[in-house]
């Protein structure tokens, strides 16, 4: 896949997504089952594909770089306040300016995500590339709410939109750019920057999928989009 789709494909996920939210009244509601959808395409993807592949690279002590992103992505949810599975705090900020802090730990989140993408030959490319469009959506879904929901003028909440929407094309490029010019052995390069990935991979659709459960009753609906989810992951790997 040339780059160009790639970097297409991460733009318009989330500009059509946000700016949906303008026209389309998408409830909480749906917003959940949205989110279930993409953290069991997430979690079927991290243990079906990716996991599996960067660990039969033979890559030494690549357990501890998913590890390192899991716990990065643990920290950055005190700034983002947990935006990458749909919570949006809008009464926080009520009588406030937009919290920029929570669009920094946002940005940093998705940048790290682009990183890995700049690996076009790796066969893991499509599925992650999938992955993290399907995990843009919503939260391109809460930010746009959240945005408009706080006092800014719409204008401006389409601006950070863009930038949300750059932040992750710019990691591959960014990547794309250390990988080629500055890294010696560039396959483990991009095995541990995979790895880190998928740490954060790990927390946020576990931590969605557990969520999923309110109260810890069976909900059958939920139920059915999280096995959709899985099932989607199984037939584009």
């Amino acid at each position: 896949m040339t780059n160009y789709i790639t970097y297409i494909a991460l733009i318009l996920s989330v500009l059509v997504s946000g700016v949906s939210v303008l026209y389309i009244n998408i409830s909480s509601k749906n917003l959940k089952l949205i989110l279930s959808f993409s953290g069991a395409f997430l979690f079927a993807i991290s243990v079906l594909h990716l996991i599996p592949e960067i660990y039969s690279a033979g890559t030494e002590n690549i357990g501890l770089f998913i590890l390192i992103g899991f716990f990065a992505q643990l920290l950055l949810e005190f700034f983002t306040e947990g935006i990458e599975h749909g919570h949006i705090h809008v009464h926080k900020h009520a009588h406030t300016t937009f919290p920029y802090t929570m669009m920094v730990g946002l940005c940093i989140h998705s940048f790290l995500e682009g990183m890995p993408l700049a690996n076009q030959d790796s066969q893991t490319h499509n599925s992650l590339l999938t992955g993290i469009v399907m995990h843009n959506i919503p939260i391109a879904i809460a930010l746009m709410t959240m945005l408009l929901q706080s006092h800014i003028s719409k204008q401006k909440a389409l601006a950070l939109l863009l930038v949300f929407a750059l932040i992750t094309p710019l990691g591959t490029f960014t990547s794309y750019a250390i990988g080629t010019n500055m890294i010696a052995n560039f396959s483990i390069y991009f095995d541990k920057i995979m790895a880190v990935v998928v740490g954060i991979f790990l927390h946020i659709s576990t931590t969605i999928l557990f969520e999923s459960s309110e109260n810890h009753r069976f909900n059958f609906i939920k139920f059915i989009v999280i096995i959709l989810g899985a099932a989607f992951a199984l037939i584009t790997i």
